[in-house]
């Protein structure tokens, strides 16, 4: 059975929503999922933003279609999120991902990254982690069970061309968004192509 690569980004909500259908994907077929984080570039498309405290957008560069675009998106990952007993709290700012993707390579080399995984999705959609704080990101990583210290050598050291190394070859085999599904050199984006996958695998 051919290995099924899957991107994710813990900034995105699709991405989010996406991962229990993931994990029952490698549970129900016996696919082997290799999980891969994909830094996303949300400026180069949606625009920059950050919101004040009375939510007023202090960046000022997103059009009226883009901010259509987020307020939509938000509205129906929101909706989706209500069916499956999540909470997405729409963040203030586009937050920089690559230290939390770093993070999860570390622990992904070392053991269960599923604990990991999940808290950094629940507590940041409940605005309860801030994924650009590295010391915030090793407490969550002895939380778990891992090596804080080595974490911190990681980061700085083979962490970041790693991370960075993953995002090449991601470009390089057409990702653009999340949650995308890559198998055997054919591209799948969206949670609702999960299905087409899940043929691929099954047939």
């Amino acid at each position: 059975m051919p290995t099924v690569i899957h991107y994710f980004d813990y900034k995105s909500p699709y991405a989010y929503l996406a991962q229990q259908a993931t994990f029952d994907l490698a549970r129900t077929t016996g696919a082997s999922i290799e999980w891969r984080p994909y830094t996303l570039k949300i400026e180069k498309y949606l625009g920059e933003a950050e919101l004040d405290a009375q939510g007023r957008d202090t960046r000022g560069t997103r059009n009226d279609h883009q901010w259509r675009r987020v307020r939509y998106s938000y509205m129906d990952c929101r909706r989706e999120a209500s069916r499956r007993g999540l909470t997405i709290r729409g963040p203030r700012k586009i937050f920089d991902s690559s230290l939390a993707h770093i993070a999860f390579l570390y622990v992904g080399e070392r053991g269960d990254f599923s604990p990991f995984h999940n808290a950094v999705f629940e507590r940041f959609w409940r605005r309860e982690l801030d994924i650009e704080d590295p010391a915030v990101l090793r407490a969550l990583i002895e939380e778990c069970g891992f090596d804080g210290a080595d974490f911190e050598r990681y980061l700085h050291g083979k962490g970041r061309a790693r991370h960075d190394a993953i995002q090449f070859d991601a470009e390089a085999a057409g990702v653009f968004g999340v949650p995308s599904y890559l198998i055997e050199g054919e591209l799948f984006w969206g949670l609702e192509r999960l299905e087409r996958v899940r043929e691929m695998l099954t047939s």
